[in-house]
């Protein structure tokens, strides 16, 4: 397949020609944001998170541009633009953006060379044309277009058919599985019956043998007298898990994008790999990889070319939290001087971000030596675990993250090897987290 995406234009001198007014023929591309989206399309409304989405957008599309890039990872890419595009009209959904017209500028040359098998073949980007094809010919974009920027795009030249999915079709074969995972997992599976699902009492359920609903065939329930129902057990309070700090969720994240927040100049935006499965609450697709958004307030404290493409330690199970209108799922953790009594914060830093060691994939767990064990799955905010273990978060005269029991009110009375000492973040293979040259500083 063609990866080529070369132009005789440059991106604004392309978006000059369209709109004069607002791009100069002098502009930077790197001045081209999400803030020139409101100004190419004055009569749209973006929220803080489109804004977010259309920089990224913007990024993707560049790469998408590298003449230079593996061949393979180019395929990736257009693979993701292709399955993000099947259930939108534009990129943010339905709004156009700068970001389109970028995707345009870029994408078009290679979709002229793309074969039609390339095209809407069984494997092609269907998708990616279809929005080509709306992008160049739809008044919503204003685009002032040569015929030598258009793509000549047969409407009716589609080499394969997807067949469409039936709702009621993919409804009963979610049914199915979940049913024969639950006999493979030796539990009782629903008893089904016509357009409906019961799961009947405890009583009926155990006289009636496990029926295998995957083969399609629909069980009936056997006919029983009803019989008096015994109380049910008092429910037992859940059980407390001690505070511990294996309880917090800490990873290895990747920083695949961060751009100043459009709202906060205190904040960063951050795109972070963190190893989630697709699917995940609080995630997103970019460039192929599931991601979480992150604010940090690190701008004016760690320079914003320190924070692209970089491996950090994320806290992955605080609740997310709106920061000025952009959704935040994680938080990444850095090193300050640690404040002495009396004193207050005035965030001017220093400020060291939290490397893992060398070589360690996105979404490894690290855990502080002794304190192993599973986190919880989003921590309740008012038990306060963060707030309660974050103090003992702090940094060795070596340079190494750890944590210190001695610095943890409620677990000032831990026996054992637990209580002693500065207790290393590490990785499953031994590796430990670091910081450049921050010695005895609070870690959050």
């Amino acid at each position: 397949m063609s990866t080529s995406t070369s132009s005789t234009k440059d991106l604004v001198a392309f978006l000059h020609s369209s709109f004069p007014s607002v791009v100069s023929a002098t502009t930077s591309e790197a001045d081209l944001s999400s803030n020139t989206s409101q100004q190419l399309y004055p009569d749209i409304s973006y929220t803080d998170n489109e804004k977010v989405e259309t920089s990224q957008w913007l990024t993707a599309s560049s790469h998408l541009a590298a003449s230079d890039e593996d061949e393979a990872k180019h395929a990736e890419r257009l693979g993701s633009l292709n399955i993000h595009l099947s259930t939108r009209t534009t990129l943010l959904g339905s709004k156009p953006s700068i970001a389109d017209a970028a995707m345009f500028h870029r994408l078009a040359p290679a979709v002229k060379a793309w074969s039609a098998e390339e095209r809407t073949g069984e494997h092609g980007y269907s998708h990616i044309v279809r929005y080509i094809d709306f992008v160049q010919n739809a008044p919503l974009f204003a685009l002032s277009l040569s015929p030598d920027d258009k793509v000549d795009i047969d409407v009716d030249d589609v080499k394969f058919i997807h067949k469409p999915i039936d709702p009621k079709e993919e409804k009963e074969r979610k049914k199915k599985e979940k049913a024969a995972t639950a006999i493979a997992d030796g539990q009782t599976p629903l008893v089904v019956g016509k357009g409906k699902e019961s799961k009947g009492n405890a009583q009926d359920q155990e006289s009636q043998p496990r029926i295998a609903v995957a083969d399609g065939a629909t069980p009936q329930p056997s006919k029983k007298e009803k019989k008096e129902k015994a109380p049910k057990p008092a429910k037992q309070p859940p059980k407390e898990t001690p505070l511990s700090p294996h309880l917090i969720d800490l990873r290895v994240g990747h920083i695949l994008k961060a751009i100043p927040h459009p709202n906060a100049d205190s904040l960063y935006v951050s795109t972070i790999a963190c190893g989630d499965p697709p699917g995940t609450e609080n995630t997103s697709e970019y460039e192929g990889q599931v991601v979480r958004t992150v604010c940090s307030g690190l701008n004016g404290l760690v320079p914003l070319e320190e924070m692209q493409g970089r491996k950090i330690i994320a806290v992955c199970n605080l609740k997310p939290v709106t920061m000025r209108g952009v959704k935040s799922a994680a938080m990444v953790l850095a090193a300050s001087p640690r404040l002495k009594e009396g004193e207050e914060d005035d965030h001017k830093g220093p400020v060291e971000l939290v490397n893992p060691p060398e070589g360690v994939a996105a979404g490894e767990r690290v855990c502080f030596d002794g304190w192993e064990g599973e986190p919880e799955g989003v921590l309740n905010p008012k038990k306060k675990v963060w707030e309660s273990l974050q103090p003992g978060f702090t940094t060795t005269e070596g340079l190494e993250v750890g944590f210190e029991v001695a610095g943890v009110e409620a677990l000032k009375d831990t026996d054992g090897d637990k209580g002693k000492g500065v207790k290393q973040l590490v990785t499953k293979s031994g590796g430990r987290c670091t910081v450049k040259s921050l010695k005895g500083a609070a870690v959050r």
